[in-house]
């Protein structure tokens, strides 16, 4: 007569080998969908360590000619808002431009920060705004997620990547009344016009001091 595995093994079964009906296979494959699970998880969050150390600080003349920049870019634009057309139901500053300027007038190099990319992705980025929100507006936080991603896609699609962009279309989507009212005409005034009078400062104060040049590249 034949011996169980358990008798010729020499150890007695366990209750769970026991069982009537027991197939080591049903323990096995829980246990490799654990593993590869855990060996997942360790993987994704190993990812979020870094891999770099921060740059280095930069010189005191690119810090004033930053400033000088972001100063005239969003004065330019302010002035033109609130002295020429305050009355009438046109906007030409959005809060948009104020992470263009950090770009545009700060990190000068940046592929974000060229022309193309700056008036480009704004206006791209104006386009899906009003459009989510026309479509979207009884349901305002579709209409804002909406707006964003594609307007992250719509630049990734066109190389007109310029992360304010992200802004501007949900400014369009979560703005006031006045900026509502604008419809398609707010991809003009302010997201393209506006972009346009922050990119004529740039190349005026990038290029005066000897250690700038801008842009990089135009198309």
């Amino acid at each position: 007569m034949m011996q169980s595995d358990h008798e010729s093994s020499g150890r007695n079964p366990t209750p769970t080998e026991g069982r009537p009906g027991y197939n080591a296979r049903e323990i096995a494959v829980p246990s490799t969908i654990a593993i590869t699970l855990r060996n997942t998880l360790v993987h994704y969050f190993r990812k979020m360590r870094s891999t770099a150390i921060s740059p280095p600080r930069v010189s005191p003349s690119e810090i004033l000619w930053s400033w000088v920049g972001g100063f005239c870019g969003i004065g330019a634009v302010s002035f033109i808002n609130f002295n020429l057309i305050e009355k009438t139901d046109l906007l030409m500053v959005i809060g948009s431009f104020g992470a263009s300027a950090v770009l545009i007038y700060g990190v000068i190099h940046s592929d974000l920060a060229q022309p193309r990319n700056l008036v480009g992705g704004h206006i791209v980025s104006a386009i899906t705004g009003v459009t989510a929100y026309k479509m979207l507006h009884p349901y305002l936080w579709l209409a804002a997620a909406v707006a964003v991603a594609t307007a992250i896609a719509a630049m990734h699609a066109t190389r007109t990547a310029h992360p304010p962009g992200g802004a501007t279309a949900l400014i369009a989507v979560i703005g006031s009344a006045k900026v509502h009212a604008l419809g398609y005409l707010y991809v003009i005034l302010p997201a393209g016009l506006g972009a346009t009078v922050m990119l004529v400062v740039a190349l005026l104060v990038n290029n005066i001091p000897n250690t700038r040049k801008y842009p990089r590249f135009w198309y």
